[in-house]
């Protein structure tokens, strides 16, 4: 769902292993945690990605990450 935002080669793959979401200050967050895969299926990195809706006109969206 965010390889492109990610930026991985198209070889590797992303597995999202856990999923998080909340409200907080008029916005609806989903927070992914990704673990990136070579084509060994060797982890190479790992991702948090932040999917972020302003629930009020007119209904922005963010998506930001963090490679950890």
């Amino acid at each position: 769902m965010h390889e492109e935002e990610l930026k991985i080669s198209k070889e590797h793959k992303l597995v999202q292993t856990k999923t998080e979401w909340k409200q907080k200050r008029g916005e609806d967050i989903d927070t992914y945690w990704y673990d990136e895969l070579n084509e060994k299926e060797e982890l190479v990195a790992k991702y948090i990605v932040y999917d972020i809706t302003s629930m009020h006109p007119p209904f922005g969206r963010t998506i930001r990450y963090d490679k950890i």
